[in-house]
């Protein structure tokens, strides 16, 4: 007796699986999710993306990861080009590209350069100076208690910030 229920069982699944690959797949019928072209992303979503690449780009940096430094501070600038285009005064009163140009201009430009002659020295000052750059950004713009810092211990332990890949 109880075979015979294993057996219909089995079976019962056996031909559930057969309807179902007889049945188009979800995932191919389907429309691709299109993205919302009203959508602005905040100030602080730039921002807090932001922060995580200056935390990414200091890991990167410290470990002498230059491709990885590199690519995290194209990140940040495409995410401070961002900011411009979607909020280009910020709180009415702050024009956000003449902002980020007074102070993040320069700083940027070191850690590129920094970067580019693997020069671990001059990485970890220019960094220093960018993250003070951010904090007198933020206290122009009214926001100074938004207050920036190396960071301490990386909250990345899925990702691998030495160089050599795999």
């Amino acid at each position: 007796m109880s075979h015979l229920l294993i057996a219909v069982f089995l079976a019962t699944i056996a031909l559930s699986g057969v309807a179902h690959a007889a049945e188009p797949a979800a995932a191919a019928t389907e429309q691709p999710a299109r993205a919302d072209a009203s959508y602005v992303p905040g100030m602080g979503e730039i921002m807090a993306a932001t922060q995580m690449r200056h935390a990414k780009l200091w890991f990167a940096g410290q470990a002498g990861n230059w491709p990885l430094a590199s690519y995290e501070l194209d990140e940040i600038e495409e995410g401070l080009a961002d900011a411009v285009k979607y909020h280009p005064v910020f709180k009415q009163d702050a024009p956000v590209a003449a902002m980020l140009d007074k102070y993040t201009s320069l700083p940027l430009d070191e850690l590129r350069h920094a970067i580019a002659a693997k020069d671990a020295s001059k990485f970890r000052a220019s960094f220093h100076r960018l993250t003070n750059a951010c904090n007198g950004c933020h206290e122009a713009a009214g926001q100074g208690f938004i207050v920036i810092k190396r960071p301490a211990a990386t909250q990345f332990g899925n990702q691998r910030f030495a160089p050599g890949g795999r």
